[in-house]
């Protein structure tokens, strides 16, 4: 099995979540592959910014998932293991980038993003990353 190193945002402008609909029409969140001796922290602006033409910062980190699939090209599975990073942006403007085979996205309320996306461990992420990120900014407010 190959194994992989990704990093991801879970993206927020105030009250909602940035998600991204794929190829195969999934509902995803922005991540890609750590190359070249990247951070992970460093890719995973990197990709959010590729993916939507977003400019984050992040918070806090928001956990680690991972998954196998069938890879048809390299003929193995493959396990892709995922950091992810609460982040937050101050301009909610994006741009889904199409030519790597996205179609749609945006901000969505949490509670609408939470029914879109595709998989349940990403629909556990964002609901532990919004609980996380409102309790940071209520610590913020009140520091």
């Amino acid at each position: 099995m190959l194994f992989r190193n990704c990093a991801g945002g879970v993206v927020f402008y105030g009250e909602k979540v940035f998600i991204l609909k794929n190829e195969k029409r999934e509902w995803i969140l922005p991540k890609g592959r750590i190359r070249n001796g990247s951070l992970a922290t460093e890719t995973a602006i990197e990709r959010v910014k590729f993916e939507a033409n977003l400019t984050p910062r992040i918070v806090s980190t928001a956990g680690e998932t991972s998954y196998e699939f069938f890879s048809m090209t390299r003929k193995k599975p493959v396990c892709n293991e995922i950091l992810w990073y609460i982040m937050e942006v101050n301009d909610p403007l994006f741009i889904i980038n199409e030519s790597e085979g996205f179609m749609d996205g945006g901000f969505f309320y949490i509670e609408d993003a939470l029914k879109l996306i595709t998989y349940s461990q990403d629909r556990a992420l964002v609901n532990l990353s919004y609980k996380k990120y409102k309790d940071l900014k209520t610590e913020q407010i009140t520091a």
